[in-house]
């Protein structure tokens, strides 16, 4: 087209059953589900191309799902005949075991319904992405470990997307536009058209400023929370959280729940929480848009499990050993960000310089390193208590229990004994140099609080009736994590909560039609 006014003309006059906002994984699974359910779909994404797909995209495209051991793998994987599989030791992942999982982030409260169904379609939804040719790798990587010869997976998370968060979206992309779909960039959704008790469609805004109005019989929000909106984070999670880098995208500021709020949806979940996650301290404060897609999970800093974290005044904080690092990132991340300026330091030994993550390896990551521990000390820029952080070293080194093995493919009980925070796991004796220290602060990835939804997937008013024609999804879902997550859980409630808000929005619109 040769100008905006014609392609906004243009656009305007499309016959659409089903508008979906957002690009990330739960709008695109959406909008998938939308297309093979017979609708007309149209994607209205605020960013342009690049930064297309939502937080999605800086995500390690990990996905959390129940399953029974290698047999229930092999219709996901991208590469069933690798001769990997047979050395490979996938486990299981129960129902029960998804169940514990997330009621060890609930604070004492019960699964929530949004929970249950994230449980018990998880792996359903994963055979429907494989059914439309999306699959996914063994994360060799990441989650396993070498031990007698076999690669031994751990945590219950065991599979993600060929090029991660990035490969994801663009496998979900390119099968919603085989399926006759329309995406649209550039287009920011800035309200909802609410016409005889029903939304009837959106008010949008190019990026140069045109405005346009396109009419569908339902709407399906999935533009993600409020992660990226400094005020509302002050206003939800507090006034430290101002001062939060962004780990993703930064166009989620909110807009969504602000549309639906206006049309009285009930405010619903945990506000109060997020997924946060160690990052490098000198990280930009949006998703480094200097690097491409790919490298900007380099600025990941979660092998802490490995090693000990502490903060400005030279103490340790967490029990970096509690459990697997699937299960606690997201809380240590939030931990990082209440220490004094808002910093710690991860520190490690050659010993397990081989199991760190290719981000501590990578050209841009930031670190010091010395063949003493007193060297390595002076060189932490920010630490006001050098002679306290040496002795919190010390006194880490004499409490190790050397007689227990150290074993990183389960919890191995290797602790410490009688120091006040203490190392229940993996607790080795930082004594090999060289000597390194990596400093961190809290990356801020999704927040919690999101819109009540019916079993439909329809947005619930403040009394519990249904706004019709309106459908959320991913962030936009409130009532599935509380105080923290099990890693990889945060794609698949994108998947199952989308599929389903997806189906239900073409269902409705085609039986208006």
């Amino acid at each position: 087209m040769s100008s905006y006014s014609e392609l906004n003309s243009e656009l305007c006059q499309i016959p659409v059953d089903v508008i979906v906002v957002g690009s990330g994984n739960a709008a695109l699974c959406a909008a998938i589900a939308a297309c093979e359910s017979g609708a007309k779909v149209v994607i209205l994404e605020k960013g342009d191309e690049e930064l297309a797909g939502g937080n999605s995209k800086y995500t390690a495209g990990a996905m959390r799902f129940v399953y029974q051991g290698n047999d229930d793998l092999t219709p996901l994987l991208k590469s069933p005949d690798d001769p990997r599989l047979a050395l490979t030791d996938f486990g299981k992942y129960d129902v029960k075991q998804f169940e514990s999982d997330l009621l060890k982030f609930n604070d004492g409260r019960s699964l929530s319904s949004e929970q249950n169904v994230l449980i018990n379609q998880s792996y359903s939804t994963l055979l429907w992405l494989a059914s439309h040719g999306i699959k996914f790798e063994p994360i060799y990587s990441r989650q396993s470990f070498e031990k007698n010869g076999k690669s031994v997976f751990w945590g219950g998370l065991t599979l993600a997307a060929e090029n991660e968060g990035v490969g994801l979206v663009e496998a979900e992309l390119k099968r919603f536009l085989k399926l006759g779909g329309l995406m649209v960039y550039n287009t920011a959704v800035v309200d909802l058209v609410y016409e005889q008790n029903q939304v009837t469609g959106v008010i949008a805004k190019k990026s140069r400023g045109d405005s346009l109005v396109l009419h569908a019989s339902s709407v399906v929000l999935g533009c993600g929370g409020f992660e990226s909106n400094r005020e509302l984070r002050k206003k939800y999670l507090g006034e430290r959280w101002g001062n939060a880098r962004v780990r993703g995208t930064p166009h989620n500021t909110g807009d969504g729940l602000e549309m639906a709020f206006k049309l009285g949806a009930q405010k619903y979940g945990y506000y109060q929480g997020c997924h946060a996650t160690p990052m490098d301290l000198h990280m930009q404060e949006f998703g480094n848009l200097d690097l491409p897609h790919k490298e900007r999970k380099h600025y990941r800093k979660i092998c802490y499990f490995l090693g000990i974290m502490i903060n400005t005044n030279g103490k340790r904080f967490v029990d970096e050993g509690k459990d697997f690092r699937n299960y606690t990132y997201a809380q240590f991340g939030r931990e990082i960000l209440m220490q004094p300026d808002q910093v710690a330091w991860q520190i490690f030994d050659s010993k397990v310089d081989h199991l760190l993550y290719s981000e501590y390896q990578f050209e841009d990551a930031s670190f010091v390193q010395a063949d003493t521990l007193e060297t390595l000390i002076e060189k932490l820029d920010g630490v006001r208590d050098k002679s306290s952080a040496y002795s919190t070293l010390q006194e880490f080194n004499d409490a190790v229990d050397e007689a227990v093995t150290f074993d990183p493919t389960k919890k191995d009980g290797k602790s410490t004994a009688n120091l006040t925070i203490p190392k229940s796991n993996w607790a080795q004796k930082i004594n090999t140099p060289p000597f390194k220290a990596y400093p961190v602060t809290a990356g801020i990835t999704f927040t919690y609080g999101g819109l009540k939804i019916d079993e439909a997937g329809c947005v619930l008013r403040e009394d519990d009736t249904p706004i019709s024609g309106l459908y959320a999804c991913g962030e936009l879902v409130g009532g599935v994590f509380y105080n923290g997550y099990p890693g990889g859980s945060g794609l698949t409630s994108g998947a199952v909560f989308g599929r389903r808000a997806g189906r239900s929005a073409a269902l409705s619109a085609l039986a208006d039609s």
